[in-house]
Order: structure tokens, then C-alpha cells, then sequence
């Protein structure tokens, strides 16, 4: 991936060689040419600095900027709570506070509702068919017209693919066990817990931890193996659930002050767009590659009690997630566009993955289903 990102800099420096003091244009005839211009930025993100995965995916972010630029995009990353809270990102961008965040949509579902489609979908798409829909199925498009008035521009920039279902001091054995749960646990996925009788509340990722000691909370999702394993989840909860039936592809985004984009030249503009889209490719590498082994760390030498949620009670919360879905749209109609792609999308991807992914992956190992 970083030899692609080289060559993608190469190339943009190649294409703008008559800026550089070695150019062959006219000013390179001429003498010397003008110092190229740095635009500093500032990133902030809603994940704990340096967080494996979710907080270091910014910072890998603006180091290919820096080096893609050659210097001349120079993003400092500011981790949540360092310049404003972790839910105060998108306020932020979008007053110029910082150039550009990086979080998920769903955390703005009070203020834009239908957001939270644009990150994750309680038993909707995976990782693999948001982007296809973000980037070939008109999705991304409705984003940044969601976006626009805000004065923000959407960037796909991370994905954990599915999660797990969270962290439990108690076991779950069936619908009754969720009534009065009180769990950390945001978007859509918490308006179907809510409907399942469970008490949804939204917590920044650095209070799960506290809260979960303290008992102000009774479970959690957060991510998955690896992430969870950083967090320290193990030591305040027993039982680690799945399949993760409330963020089965979560998309993560960098947003962008529409004056700053606009005031980037076109090639740094380009280098954002690819380092972005790359980043975003890198996440769910990575969650691929690392959740395995810290999986069986947690079960090995933390001994955490691996569950599979019962059949009842995933049924009950995809009949609440569908009841849940169906009113999201309302009556705004860019809002009822969104929805209507998405499903539409979704509809037509998860037929072919029936006799593609699906179809594989049953036959690979027939008893796992």
C-alpha cells in the first residue's frame, strides 16, 4: 500500500513539476521558483490518541498526506478530548475549529438522523458492500449532499468490518436479559435496543472503561477482538458476545471544512482523496489480520467467556431492527433518497453474495452454519 501512495506522490509531484524549483516550465527557465505554499490543518478524531486501529488510522492518514505533499499538506492529529470532546467533532469541522475530523456518522444522528446509515445498518450491509455502495452505488454522492449545507465534505476513511456484539456482566439467554440492560452502545443499533426493552446510552470510547467499573453501565459494544483487547474490556466485564448484529460493516469518515477543501489546489485535493480511500482499505486490513490472535488472547490467558447470542433473541432484535429502519427516512426527502439507494443497493449486493460469499463460505466449512 505505501509503494502505491509513493507512486500516487511521485506522480502528482511529476504532473506539478513547473512549481518545483527544479521545473521545467517556464519559471524554471526564469530562475527559481516561489516557495510552494503549506497548508497546516489540524485533525481531531473522536478515538483515544493512538488507539490500535481506530486512533492510529488518523495519524497514518496525515503522515501519507505529509509524504505524498512533500510537506506541503502538514496535518496535525488531535485525539479526542485534546482540542474538543469526541462527540464535538462535527460541530468543530464544520465551524473551522480544525480543517477536518475523523469519527462516524452515526454519532450525529441527533442532529442529522439518516447519518447513521451512511456508517453502519443493525443486519445490513458489510464492509465489502458499503464501499461498494459508497463508491459505485451512488452513495457517496448522497453523503456529501447530506453534508453540504453543513459546510462539511464526507470522506470514506476506515472500517472495522463486523463487530462483535459487546461486553455483558451477565449472561444473555434470552429477550428477557435485555430488558432494563443499561448499554453503551450508539446509532441505530441503540434505537433497536431500545425497542427490545434495553437501555441504550452513547459513551465516548475512553469513559466505557470507567463506566463499565463503576456499574453505570451493564455492557458495551465497542468494536471487536482487537480493539477491545486495547481497551482493557476484559477486566471489567465477563462474557464477550456475538455476531456483532448491529454494526456489520461500519464506515468510519474524515470530514472536511468545505472553505479549507475548497482553498487546497486540485493535486492535494486528489492526494486526499486517494489517501483517504486508502486508509480506508488499510483499517479493515488490519482489523482482519489482528483480531484472530487477540481474540485468543482474551479467551486464553484472560479466560473471557465467548457467547453466541441465542437464536430468539436475534431474531427479536432483527423484527425490531426492520420496524426501526422503516421509520428512519421520515418525511425528508433527501432523507427518503438515501434510503431508498441504500436498500435498493442492498437488495441487489446481497443477492449476488448469496451465490457468491455466502454460497463460499458454506461450502468451505458446512457445519460452522
Amino acid at each position: 500500500m505505501r509503494t502505491i501512495l509513493m507512486l500516487g506522490a511521485v506522480a502528482g509531484l511529476i504532473a506539478a513539476a513547473g512549481c518545483g524549483p527544479r521545473g521545467t516550465g517556464e519559471e524554471g527557465v526564469q530562475g527559481a521558483a516561489a516557495p510552494a505554499k503549506i497548508y497546516r490543518w489540524k485533525l481531531i478524531t473522536t478515538w483515544p490518541k493512538n488507539l490500535p486501529g481506530l486512533g492510529t488510522a488518523p495519524e497514518r492518514l496525515a503522515d501519507n498526506l505529509r509524504l505524498m505533499s512533500n510537506g506541503r499538506l502538514d496535518i496535525k492529529v488531535y485525539g479526542a478530548g485534546e482540542l474538543v470532546g469526541a462527540f464535538e467533532v462535527f460541530d468543530a469541522v464544520a465551524q473551522g475549529t480544525a480543517e477536518m475530523g475523523h469519527g462516524a456518522a452515526y454519532y450525529w444522528r441527533g442532529k442529522i438522523p439518516i447519518a447513521a446509515m451512511f456508517s453502519t445498518v443493525p443486519f445490513g450491509m458489510n464492509a465489502q458492500e458499503m464501499n461498494g455502495w459508497l463508491h459505485y452505488g451512488g452513495g457517496m454522492e448522497l453523503w456529501r449532499e447530506l453534508y453540504a449545507p453543513f459546510g462539511l465534505v464526507p470522506l470514506a476513511s476506515g472500517n472495522t468490518g463486523v463487530q462483535m456484539a459487546g461486553w455483558f456482566n451477565k449472561e444473555i439467554n434470552s429477550l428477557e436479559d435485555l430488558r432494563g440492560l443499561k448499554m453503551r452502545i450508539p446509532g441505530l443499533g441503540g434505537e433497536v435496543l431500545k425497542r427490545a426493552g434495553g437501555d441504550p446510552v452513547v459513551l465516548a470510547g475512553g469513559d466505557i472503561f470507567t463506566a463499565l467499573e463503576t456499574n453505570l453501565i451493564d455492557a458495551t459494544e465497542w468494536v471487536g477482538p482487537y480493539n477491545d483487547l486495547a481497551l482493557g474490556l476484559y477486566n471489567v466485564a465477563e462474557y464477550y458476545y456475538y455476531p456483532g448484529w448491529h454494526e456489520p460493516g461500519p464506515t468510519l469518515e474524515s470530514i472536511v471544512n468545505q472553505t479549507a477543501w475548497q482553498s487546497l489546489p486540485a493535486d492535494l485535493q486528489a492526494m486526499v482523496e486517494v489517501a483517504t480511500r486508502a486508509i480506508n482499505d488499510d483499517m479493515l486490513n488490519e482489523f482482519t489480520a489482528r483480531n484472530n490472535a487477540a481474540l485468543r488472547t482474551l479467551v486464553e490467558e484472560h479466560n473471557v467467556q465467548l457467547r453466541r447470542l441465542p437464536d430468539d433473541v436475534l431474531a427479536a432484535l432483527k423484527e425490531a431492527a426492520d420496524e426501526v429502519l422503516a421509520e428512519v427516512a421520515g418525511d425528508d426527502p433527501l432523507a427518503q433518497r438515501i434510503y431508498a439507494s441504500y436498500m435498493e443497493f442492498f437488495a441487489g449486493v446481497e443477492a449476488y453474495h448469496n451465490i457468491s460469499e455466502r454460497a463460499y463460505l458454506k461450502a468451505r466449512a458446512p457445519a460452522a452454519d
